[in-house]
């Protein structure tokens, strides 16, 4: 292949954007839903040590949530430049889609997010705790519509081809199918876990520290707390996931199981290397009959292999195979710490400092699942970008050359890598400073409201 293919710098092009977009979302929609809660608790109970956590992820909110914004709409940018064939031709489906998640939830986020930053001596503190909930629910449409428009993607559902064109024939089917009313309570449980396990190594961090431990304590228990109960539902609504891949998709099934061959029963490839030349697996670690269970439900399932499928009609193996797994070992760090700290904080000893590290270290398992899902699902999906429809190859701008690519393609490394570099760091400071700094100067005290701490400071 031409080292300056057009389709495979795009597809490299927008795998780097998403890459970088993706982990904002993640973190943005589960914070806002943890500061809404926050603001509640501190309005019900009036303690002090709510407002100053509040008022702490609230800047790291801020620039999470502008981080964000700036990478989307390069990213939707794209589908103008580089796309212009799935634009066109699945315009009428896709267009409708993003509209909605701009009327409703990007208005709704915008419009209550200044209120969030600047409305907080201006409204009363119900409307501001509102506002607080207002832009959680913001962030939850925004993933709605989102996943609405990858969901169809990835299972067409609801559409007539007219002239080549897909238009919309039930917009019920595509937006509430059943492959979306799955995907979408995933890509939120995600979220939720994401910020969980950032907040549970956020407090561990300060507790190692011995910085800032009243608010560290609020942390690491209400972080235990919330993963502990979702990560048992995530896998269950990973496993409806993979059914869905499983009755819908079952070439990208194959590739994730690298199953080369139909197996009656079918073994389960728990690690190995897939050799796609060859069409084997080297070093493989298996199970047998386990693939037929974990597929079927039972041990004698017959399980259909990449060799049912033609060449031009398989998805790449080896990353849905790696990617899958990473995400899957991910999930089960997030349920080491969560049910341990459960554990050990019943008998009295959540600071052991052991266990802090643990979870400190744990820090990036939840953005590195988020990534990893989103690989296996959107590489296994190859060579369609309408599952079934449309190939990638064909969606490409056909004018589009592969130079051309390339130097937008650095340019995003570039620039990327300068904004990013700077707007983590911003960040790490933030994390470095910790929520005590809002004491130290005087902004917010144990003596007074939330509402007159804060009323006249700058967020």
């Amino acid at each position: 292949m031409d080292a300056l293919d057009p389709v495979l710098l795009s597809r490299i092009q927008f795998g780097f954007v998403v890459s970088f977009h993706i982990i904002f979302p993640a973190f943005t929609i589960g914070l806002a839903a943890w500061l809404a809660t926050i603001e509640g608790m501190h309005l019900a109970t009036g303690r002090a040590v709510y407002a100053r956590v509040f008022r702490f992820w609230m800047k790291v909110f801020a620039l999470s949530f502008a981080m964000g914004v700036v990478s989307g709409i390069v990213m939707a940018f794209q589908f103008g430049t580089n796309w212009s064939v799935l634009a066109e031709r699945t315009g009428s489906i896709q267009g409708p889609l993003l509209g909605y998640e701009g009327f409703t939830a990007f208005l709704l986020e915008a419009t209550f997010f200044g209120v969030m930053l600047l409305g907080r001596s201006r409204v009363p503190p119900w409307f501001y705790f509102v506002a607080c909930c207002m832009v959680s629910l913001g962030t939850m449409l925004s993933s709605f519509w989102i996943l609405a428009n990858n969901s169809w993607m990835q299972v067409p559902l609801g559409h007539r081809v007219v002239d080549g064109h897909l238009i919309p024939d039930d917009w019920r089917a595509i937006v509430l199918g059943p492959v979306m009313m799955v995907r979408w309570p995933h890509m939120l449980l995600a979220a939720f876990l994401t910020t969980g396990m950032s907040i549970i190594a956020t407090g561990a961090w300060y507790l190692l520290r011995g910085k800032d431990v009243d608010e560290a304590r609020v942390m690491l228990r209400w972080g235990v707390g919330l993963v502990a109960v979702l990560i048992p539902i995530q896998i269950f609504m990973g496993h409806l996931t993979g059914d869905y891949v499983h009755r819908w998709q079952p070439a990208k099934f194959a590739a994730i199981e690298a199953r080369w061959t139909t197996e009656q029963p079918a073994a389960e490839v728990l690690i190995g290397w897939p050799d796609e030349a060859a069409g084997r697996n080297l070093f493989a670690i298996s199970i047998p009959r386990l693939g037929s269970f974990i597929a079927s439900g039972t041990w004698d399932s017959r399980e259909v292999g990449l060799d049912t499928f033609p060449p031009e009609d398989r998805p790449p193996v080896v990353v849905p195979f790696f990617t899958f797994r990473i995400m899957v070992g991910m999930g089960l760090v997030m349920l080491a710490v969560s049910w341990l700290g459960l554990l050990l904080w019943a008998r009295g000893k959540l600071e052991n400092r052991l266990f802090l590290w643990g979870a400190f270290l744990a820090f990036p398992s939840g953005f590195v699942a988020v990534i990893a899902g989103w690989f296996t699902a959107e590489v296994g999906r190859q060579p369609w970008v309408v599952y079934g429809l449309l190939r990638t190859s064909e969606a490409v701008t056909p004018s589009l050359r592969g130079a051309d690519v390339a130097v937008s393609l650095i340019g995003y490394i570039v620039v990327y890598s300068v904004v990013y570099a700077f707007g983590l760091l911003y960040i790490y400071r933030l994390l470095r400073d910790g929520p005590g700094i809002e004491a130290a100067r005087g902004t917010v005290t144990p003596q007074r409201p939330l509402a007159t701490a804060m009323s006249g400071d700058a967020p």
